[in-house]
């Protein structure tokens, strides 16, 4: 009995250790199973880099969703000397074994300023390493290395004026050309807080940009200057001769009666009026909010432009019209012998009979062709280098988007759509973001004074015309 009592004892111990072994082994393997993945970390770099200039910010995101980031390294090599920009371990938690990492996504940002780096202009090479915390070779992990070729460029380009009497009224336009030192990522000029940008290949030499200017009507007295931003972003200025003539618009009143905003008024229903609103606050709405918002419409079909000269000579006017309003005219609208709002005029109102045709102004090319709030049926024309022409309270159109029309080929018909109070043709000139007046681009005196000249002068002297 004794003997088979000590027995049965011992017969535990086997299952015992199994039982134990499994409860370590398991739970290990189960551990190592996953944490020897093998999927490699990522990272993505912002903005997309090929040139470094004298201060460059740079934002490397990394990412490794399974066992997480354990090191990352970068440096850039120049002239065979590496110099490092960051290194840094992030996972150091006591459960790495285990867990991996507690990072699985980290933002790096970086700014590199050469000179400070001891780095002269030139090609180097931008090294980035990444590892993660798997288990794989021996608890080195997974491994992401990139090279890539940069441009270190800390020297802004420089601009040289070449063109001559730049002379502009307020509400006018102009032209400037200059030649910049190296290809560039912008160019242009700022007048207040508007940029008008340059545009290159009208001349052979593709550092020569024109830029067309549209002085406000409402010009506060800032000087315009020139700046380029070549594409490590550094930034030059440039200071150019401008005469700006001071110039005053007219004032008008527009008396708004009952029956005319009756007939008015419904065709703005869908544009968020109020529906238990009054013929005043309808009108308010329209001619403050909804112009504000046409005025915006106007300008994003304007952000495009086709990158070279389309038109020739001076600009057409609707036959056998007359001029019915000015362009910045200052309209005081008066209800019921009460002045409630004042509005610019930023155009010019051509009336002729009922539905007459409208003819393209000058070559282009159709930017757009739709209803535009106050405006109405309006086509807009792009004619190159951020030059358009609009032609708006059309009462149908003739044309399409994309379709290219010469001088004279008829667009539309006029109408009284939109905020008209009688069958006419609002035209308009814009130059990137600003109202020009058209009363210059029907002139040919100014056109051959002001634009084919400056345009003839840096051709013989450079003979770069292509």
């Amino acid at each position: 009995m004794s003997n088979k009592k000590k027995k049965s004892s011992f017969s535990y111990v086997p299952l015992l250790i199994v039982t134990l072994l499994s409860l370590i082994i398991v739970p290990v393997f189960i551990v190592l199973f996953f944490r020897f993945e093998s999927e490699p970390p990522t990272f993505h770099i912002t903005p997309t880099l090929e040139t470094i200039g004298a201060d460059t910010n740079l934002s490397i995101t990394v990412k490794d969703q399974k066992s997480g980031i354990k090191r990352v390294w970068v440096a850039i090599l120049k002239d065979q000397e590496e110099t490092i920009l960051f290194d840094e371990t992030l996972s150091k938690s006591k459960t790495f074994f285990f867990k991996g990492s507690e990072v699985h996504k980290k933002e790096i940002l970086l700014t590199i300023r050469p000179h400070e780096l001891g780095l002269t202009d030139g090609i180097a090479n931008l090294r980035i390493a990444v590892w993660d915390c798997a288990v794989k070779g021996f608890f080195q992990g997974n491994h992401t290395y990139t090279e890539q070729k940069i441009k270190i460029d800390t020297r802004a380009p420089s601009i040289e004026v070449l063109s001559r009497s730049h002379n502009m009224h307020w509400g006018g336009s102009g032209l400037v050309i200059y030649r910049v030192s190296e290809p560039v990522f912008e160019s242009g000029v700022w007048i207040g807080n508007r940029f008008f940008p340059g545009y290159p290949g009208y001349f052979n030499d593709k550092c020569i940009y024109m830029a067309f200017l549209g002085l406000p009507h409402d010009h506060g007295g800032t000087n315009p200057f020139l700046t380029a931003v070549d594409f490590g972003k550094n930034r030059s200025r440039a200071e150019f001769h401008c005469y700006i003539n001071k110039k005053k618009f007219k004032s008008d009143t527009i008396r708004l009666s009952d029956n005319f905003l009756k007939w008015k008024m419904p065709e703005f229903e869908t544009a968020g009026i109020k529906e238990n609103a009054s013929l005043k606050e309808k009108f308010l709405y329209v001619n403050r909010t909804l112009r504000q918002r046409s005025f915006n419409t106007l300008v994003k079909a304007c952000a495009t432009t086709t990158p070279k000269i389309l038109w020739k000579g001076r600009f057409l006017r609707l036959p056998r019209s007359a001029q019915k309003a000015g362009f910045a005219d200052l309209r005081a609208y008066i209800y019921k012998n009460k002045i409630i709002d004042r509005q610019t005029h930023l155009g010019i109102d051509l009336a002729s009979t009922a539905y007459s045709p409208v003819p393209a102004f000058n070559h282009g090319k159709i930017a757009y062709v739709d209803e535009i709030g106050i405006y109405g049926k309006t086509v807009i024309i792009d004619h190159g280098f951020g030059l358009f022409s609009t032609y708006s309270h059309l009462s149908r159109f003739t044309v399409a988007p994309g379709q290219e029309v010469k001088k004279g080929e008829i667009i539309g018909y006029t109408g009284t759509t939109g905020l008209a109070g009688g069958d006419h043709l609002h035209f308009g000139i814009i130059i990137n973001n600003t109202f020009v007046n058209p009363l210059e681009w029907w002139d040919a005196t100014w056109i051959k004074n002001n634009i084919t000249d400056k345009i003839s002068m840096v051709n013989e002297r450079l003979g770069s015309v292509r």
